[in-house]
């Protein structure tokens, strides 16, 4: 699944080639990815313009032209959830954002030319260009939302985000205070940090030096600290670099992520720590393939 740098490297890559655009139509190919009705869907989002593409978490949130004789903007979340892709074509230019379903080339990573048996929604474009939603285990969706709505699912689905003034250590170490579960847990619950999953995971621990076994509870203040500071430069140099490969992740140019060099634990298991010398360790938490070096956090 994409994580919050790659999601933010879609958003912003994104904002170069639809924002702006007028959707002359959209066609809905699978029901299941779109939870409006739709009629409604399809009715709305006719002859409206991309106004802005923000982010929360790993959630992509695109604000909706308002007509005159409506009373507030509407919005379309898109959630890629594991395997879902964008793909925006105009011409002979092509580019995408999310799984990629190989590495052999750009037509094999999006199933093959364009609508194809993966293809969900299609959003045409005015000037004929389009954009296509691509999801092969439908565990992603569309939706158009309220201004409403989309408040309510920041406060109750989402934690404060990593580089945000709202990720304190006050805020943290009153969160984990009495919580028995393993850090690497917690720290994937996105009601907690908005935006984390295991590749950054495992990487801001190890940073940290703290163990991702260890309760919540257990951490001490000092620990909190270096793991938020660990949390917000892992993400920079994440978002800086464009992401990652691993999950099989290419960016909306359908480039690779140049993070992968940068990565200390994550995928290297058997390997020597760059740190200390000692092995890489692999285990399972949370449901989770877990990386971390024995000797390096405590």
């Amino acid at each position: 699944m994409p994580e919050l740098p790659e999601v933010e490297t879609i958003r912003r890559d994104l904002i170069d080639y639809v924002k702006g655009k007028k959707i002359k139509s959209v066609t809905i190919l699978n029901k299941k990815t779109v939870r409006n009705k739709a009629v409604f869907f399809v009715n709305y989002l006719r002859n409206r313009k991309i106004i802005e593409i923000n982010r929360r978490g790993k959630l992509l949130i695109i604000t909706l032209e308002k007509k005159k004789k409506e009373k507030e903007n509407k919005f379309l979340l898109i959630h890629l959830k594991m395997t879902g892709q964008l793909i925006f074509v105009q011409g002979k230019k092509s580019i995408a954002g999310g799984h990629s379903l190989s590495k052999e080339s750009f037509s094999k990573a999006v199933g093959g030319a364009l609508p194809n048996k993966h293809t969900r929604v299609i959003f045409t474009f005015v000037g004929n260009s389009f954009l296509y939603f691509n999801d092969l285990r439908l565990f992603g969706y569309l939706e158009i939302v309220s201004s409403e709505k989309v408040e309510q699912i920041k406060v109750n689905n989402y934690g404060p985000e990593p580089l945000s003034s709202d990720l304190t250590v006050s805020y943290l170490k009153t969160l984990l205070k009495n919580r028995t579960s393993c850090i690497k847990a917690l720290m994937l619950n996105q009601k907690i940090i908005a935006g984390l999953g295991n590749i950054y995971v495992d990487e801001a621990l190890f940073l940290a030096g703290i163990k991702p076994q260890r309760p919540g509870k257990s951490l001490k203040t000092k620990e909190i600290e270096r793991l938020i500071i660990s949390i917000n430069s892992v993400i920079t140099k994440a978002i800086d670099n464009r992401g990652t490969t691993f999950n099989n992740y290419v960016d909306s140019h359908g480039e690779k992520g140049n993070f992968t060099k940068l990565l200390q634990v994550y995928g290297r298991q058997g390997e020597i720590c760059f740190r200390c010398g000692k092995i890489i360790e692999k285990c399972r938490l949370a449901g989770r393939g877990t990386h971390y070096c024995p000797n390096c956090q405590k």
